[in-house]
């Protein structure tokens, strides 16, 4: 699995991060980022919900080839 942000367009409404804690948090100017190691959504159920739950759409979820 792949996640990926899109910085222009996230909000920080911080949805994610309340959906699927274990793999999203919010930066220091309270901006989605991906928690260090979880760059593969570290086998959360929950991270396909989170991009789902992004008012903006700015999360993007797909499955790594291979």
């Amino acid at each position: 699995m792949h996640i990926d942000i899109d910085k222009d367009s996230c909000m920080g409404a911080g949805q994610c991060a309340l959906t699927a804690p274990d793999v999203f948090a919010q930066d220091d100017d309270g901006y989605s980022t991906v928690r260090p190691g979880r760059e593969d959504g570290g086998g959360s159920a929950l991270v396909r919900e989170a991009a789902r739950a992004c008012p903006v759409g700015a999360i993007s979820v797909s499955e790594r080839a291979g």
